[in-house]
């Protein structure tokens, strides 16, 4: 358990609204819903950026944040920020090694500068899995790469997630994102979970499956989202 009734509460209004939350080792969740229904504000509660006004929180404290944007820091080189804080033969040698899995070892001296974005958010996944979290937070990481980008970024997310198995929570406002990578996708709809459907489709996973398609109406339905007839 990740979360046992909790509350976050603005003003008047609770954006999280006495909702729980079960995740185990390994498992990968997708957590869809219209913008202002509360994602980010979950995000940053299991990340322990914010305080909960209700309810019990539960979670690993060996857990990374990928954020939207990278936030490297510009005076520091590719390397150093992967372990950001560290230095040393030991440190380095992590951050090669976290460089290695994400295709960057080449540029581990680089000035984050000359990186292109998706290069630099391969940075911050390096950053994130350099510490072998527990949990993984992924707080729409790739909402600002081009499709092409993105795409490669999916495959890299996933191919890193098979072999550290972290539990993962995604923050997406991309349905075909949340069922092409995710174990469960849940909704978040007035501070409560509207959805919590498993994906029940073998990879690799084909937008044009029936079974894709028939989730992907559900989940639009529940978002509001009219489909073309």
């Amino acid at each position: 358990m990740l979360l046992q009734g909790v509350r976050r509460v603005f003003g008047q209004r609770a954006v999280l609204d006495g909702i729980d939350l079960s995740l185990r080792r390994g498992e990968f969740v997708a957590v869809l819903g219209p913008s202002g229904t509360g994602k980010t504000t979950l995000l940053r509660l299991l990340a322990g950026l914010d305080s909960a006004d209700g309810g019990r929180l539960r979670v690993p404290r060996a857990r990374s944040v990928v954020f939207q944007e990278p936030r490297l820091v510009p005076a520091g080189r590719v390397w150093e920020n992967v372990v950001l804080g560290e230095r040393g033969r030991a440190a380095r040698q992590a951050a090669l090694a976290a460089l290695e899995e994400v295709g960057l070892a080449a540029q581990a001296d680089a000035w984050p500068r000359t990186l292109s974005g998706g290069e630099a958010q391969r940075v911050a996944l390096a950053r994130a899995l350099v510490r072998e979290p527990d949990l993984l937070l992924l707080d729409e990481p790739f909402a600002a790469l081009d499709a092409l980008t993105r795409i490669r970024m999916h495959e890299l997310v996933a191919q890193l997630w098979r072999r550290h198995h972290p539990a993962v929570v995604l923050v997406t406002h991309d349905v075909d994102e949340a069922i092409l990578l995710a174990d469960r996708v849940l909704v978040l709809s007035g501070g409560r979970w509207g959805i919590d459907r498993e994906v029940a489709i073998a990879p690799p996973r084909e937008r044009s499956d029936p079974s894709f398609a028939a989730l992907r109406r559900e989940l639009l339905g529940e978002l509001g989202v009219g489909q073309p007839h």
